[in-house]
């Protein structure tokens, strides 16, 4: 038997006043997502416990089944494992992103979706300046980069960007939970407060303020962590496994999950994302592998954005270009692969945030009987046979352990 998980990141919502009090699931042009409902089960998974932090690495994790009270160590870690950077035992690793500040207030998350070639230059002219401070900066893509400090201290409370649009920088400063924690607070909000100064003259940024682009005027470090111990996914279910995704975190999940990491070409983590080279290269690795989870973050950065419209546009190009077509080409082998779609967490429009209540799941798996839902959307699928799922009941139904 194979597997094929399908996940839109951030793609549930809550009702939306404009679209009738509907979600971009329930306006959105989706047949194939539909059909799964239709020929499948449904149901809802949490995919956050209730005393885990709203992010993607949480949700991701558990999706894949594993336990991220036992498993987070930050998305940090994770991003540094898929850039390839070997962490030491006393090693913290941090998500750190170039952000766009505006009258004190973050302006944008993204510094509006920095390109590679740009932030690679920032991101090396920062690694020159902080030399004294003994700490290590790796460059990812846009605005995604990873931070190492040797011997920090990861009992610390961060804010997010994404998390926290429009607000007070002074409100979002790194906070120590623990009196040791504090030099590594300290260290982080100078290296924030500095790179802000040098940032703000840098001749880059000049030059994006006068094509009237938002200037990637802060460094802003985040999610602490150090190296997970955790089990490879063939270890806990004897299958081999790999990953398709454009994000850093996600490859590097897969990594320490002894998945394989397949490269696409023209992945790029957002809207304008390659949907059909991503198809196609599940459809290939399902030649040598028996199961594989291809991601796709655009929906997710549509919910930052707080823009409706581009979320719709994600749904239907995710559905249309990319399901339809591994779907298509499983017609020889539909009856041999159980495949599922859902996201890892919801990115409502409303405040551009994640959030945590249960998202929408359907799995076809030719084996089982279908459930009697027609859509797949937020609501219908709480009719779903599957009914509410937490933890690794997800992954265990789709590989069929629980028969």
């Amino acid at each position: 038997m194979k597997y094929v998980i399908i996940l839109g990141d951030g793609m549930a919502d809550n009702p939306i006043p404009e679209l009738d009090n509907k979600t971009p699931l329930m306006v959105a042009e989706k047949p194939a997502m539909d059909y799964i409902a239709r020929s499948g089960r449904t149901g809802r998974l949490e995919t956050i416990p209730p005393d885990m932090p709203t992010g993607s690495a949480v949700a991701n994790l558990s999706v894949l089944g594993y336990d991220p009270h036992r498993t987070f160590q930050g998305r940090g870690v994770l991003e540094a494992a898929s850039l390839g950077i070997k962490l030491s035992e006393n090693d913290m690793a941090m998500r750190v992103n170039l952000i766009s500040v505006e009258d004190n207030r973050i302006r944008s998350h993204s510094a509006d979706h920095i390109t590679n070639e740009e932030a690679n230059q920032l991101i090396r002219d920062l690694q020159k300046h902080f030399i004294q401070f003994k700490i290590h900066l790796y460059q990812g893509l846009s605005y995604r980069h990873v931070l190492i400090v040797p011997d920090g201290d990861t009992r610390l409370k961060c804010a997010p960007p994404h998390d926290h649009l429009g607000q007070l920088i002074d409100a979002l400063f790194v906070e120590p939970l623990t009196p040791e924690a504090k030099p590594t607070a300290d260290l982080l909000n100078q290296l924030i407060l500095e790179s802000e100064t040098f940032l703000r003259s840098h001749p880059l940024n000049r030059k994006r303020k006068k094509a009237g682009k938002l200037p990637a005027n802060m460094l802003w470090p985040w999610s602490p962590g150090r190296k997970p111990r955790m089990k490879s996914f063939e270890e806990r279910f004897g299958i081999k496994g790999a990953v398709i995704s454009a994000v850093d975190l996600v490859k590097g999940l897969a990594i320490y999950a002894g998945m394989d990491v397949i490269p696409v070409e023209g992945a790029t983590g957002l809207y304008d994302t390659n949907y059909e080279n991503k198809a196609d290269a599940c459809l290939r690795s399902l030649n040598t592998h028996d199961l594989v989870f291809v991601h796709v973050e655009a929906p997710d950065e549509a919910g930052h954005a707080q823009d409706v419209k581009l979320k719709i546009r994600c749904i239907e190009d995710l559905d249309r270009r990319l399901l339809q077509r591994v779907l298509n080409g499983l017609k020889n082998r539909i009856t041999e692969t159980a495949i599922a779609i859902l996201p890892d967490h919801p990115t409502p429009i409303a405040h551009g945030a994640h959030t945590r209540e249960p998202v929408p799941v359907a799995i076809l798996d030719p084996r089982i009987h279908p459930d009697s839902v027609e859509y797949f959307d937020e609501e219908s699928v709480k009719l779903g046979s599957l009914g509410l799922m937490k933890g690794a009941e997800f992954i265990v139904t789709l590989l069929g352990k629980d028969k």
